[in-house]
């Protein structure tokens, strides 16, 4: 029998110096499939079969661009987005902008928590409302007194979960080609209520709380190693801290991407081939994963809302709160004790009871996930527009505002979301 090769060393060390590559960007990435891009995917691919794949294809590179700037932007200035953005915009401008995000993340946690606790009655048979409750204010709890690094190290265990959406792929028949044309755009669905679905896919995907958090991920960063410095202050950093966030975003947003084509491709399979084309409840989506997990679909897929959402809720309560405290000129950071950082918790804390009520407004979890999305999706065009400001600002960014690919594919991202909005909009009042 042949001897099996161990690693060598330097191989070893490229695989540790790869892995310490990953940071900010990957957690971005992971929180972005978080309940409300579950139940987006999900009915996306039971309405429309495989005709809005392309979707995902598309925003790859429009979202990994508008993260690497939300990257650039902490790492060169060191400080939050919205701190950047009042240096060179009127206040009011900013605090309309911040209000716009807390607005948004508000209903996405209250729609995410809501989803948590009707994922747990699935398995459990009972007490939705008392779940929801319970994981709000677990939540909460945890981001007050454990640092998130390694709360997301634990999460990221259930988040796994989601990669049953995968193995579906493989315990089922799917027609390679039909999944083809819907990946390259062939018969792409155009009607009114696909171009609503469009802008839910946008907006769940290149999403205004997943740029503020890269930013101050990047921020944080810079806080915990005393050798590291912003880039305005040490140029000679750079093109090791580029190559880093390059392939950070690159990975975490692949890995996003392709759990939603999994997740898209396997409700088209499931539900829309057998004229399940409209998902209502939590047992709707969960039956995608049947052909895989069989009896224990429902649990699995509770493990991946529940895991998502844990992971998803203090990244959009926490963006809200460094955008509100640094408009406010409060201290800022997640590694701050609750005492420490006043403000700045009691925004978190807001954002999340202020969203509880979401499970007492008789909306169904699932509906509010989805139409949380299709508003991320409208509010991310002015967020999109103030961030290229601020990327090609020499005053925030010095040498290092964004190059022509990045600064290209920045501004792309930010006509394609006005673009489907614009196309939703027209499409809904004709």
């Amino acid at each position: 029998m042949a001897k099996t090769e161990r690693p060598t060393f330097r191989q070893r060390v490229r695989s540790v110096a790869l892995f310490k590559q990953l940071g900010p960007g990957l957690i971005t990435g992971a929180a972005d499939d978080d309940p409300s891009g579950i139940a987006t995917y999900s009915q996306g691919g039971a309405q429309f079969g495989f005709g809005l794949l392309w979707t995902l294809v598309l925003t790859f590179p429009l979202m990994a661009a508008i993260q690497l700037v939300s990257a650039h932007i902490g790492r060169v200035t060191g400080k939050g987005l919205a701190s950047n953005m009042g240096a060179i915009m009127p206040r009011w401008l900013v605090t309309a902008l911040v209000a716009l995000l807390f607005l948004a993340n508000t209903i996405n946690v209250g729609a995410d928590v809501a989803a948590m606790g009707e994922a747990a009655k699935l398995v459990i048979g009972f007490g939705e409302h008392e779940f929801t409750i319970l994981f709000a204010v677990v939540s909460v709890l945890l981001q007050m007194f454990v640092s998130y690094k390694r709360y997301a190290r634990l999460l990221t265990v259930l988040t796994l979960s989601l990669f049953a959406y995968v193995a579906v792929l493989f315990s089922i028949h799917l027609d390679w080609g039909q999944v083809g044309l819907g990946v390259i755009g062939i018969h792409a669905n155009l009607s009114a209520a696909a171009a609503t679905t469009i802008v839910a896919i946008f907006g769940t995907t290149i999403s205004p709380y997943l740029f503020f958090w890269q930013t101050a991920g990047e921020v944080e960063e810079l806080d915990h190693h005393d050798d590291q410095h912003s880039l305005k202050d040490a140029p000679d950093e750079a093109p090791r801290q580029f190559a880093r966030m390059r392939i950070d975003t690159f990975a975490g947003m692949a890995v996003s991407n392709l759990v939603g084509l999994a997740i898209m491709i396997s409700t088209a399979a499931t539900l829309h081939a057998v004229g399940k084309t409209d998902i209502n409840t939590a047992a709707d989506a969960a039956r995608a994963l049947e052909p895989f997990a069989g009896k224990f679909a429902f649990a699995l897929f509770s493990l991946g809302i529940i895991g998502t959402g844990l992971l998803a809720i203090p990244v959009l309560a926490g963006s809200a709160a460094y955008a509100v405290s640094e408009t406010r000129g409060w201290k800022v950071g997640l590694d701050n004790k609750p005492w420490e950082a006043v403000g700045f918790y009691a925004v978190i804390t807001a954002a999340v009871v202020l969203g509880l009520g979401i499970d007492y407004s008789g909306i169904d979890p699932i509906k509010a996930l989805y139409w949380s999305a299709v508003l991320n999706g409208v509010i991310s065009v002015p967020m999109m527009i103030a961030m290229m400001a601020v990327a090609g600002s020499k005053r925030q960014m010095g040498a290092f505002t964004a190059g022509p690919l990045l600064k290209f594919l920045g501004w792309a991202s930010a006509l394609v979301m006005t673009a489907a909005t614009v196309v939703m909009i027209y499409v809904s009042v004709r």
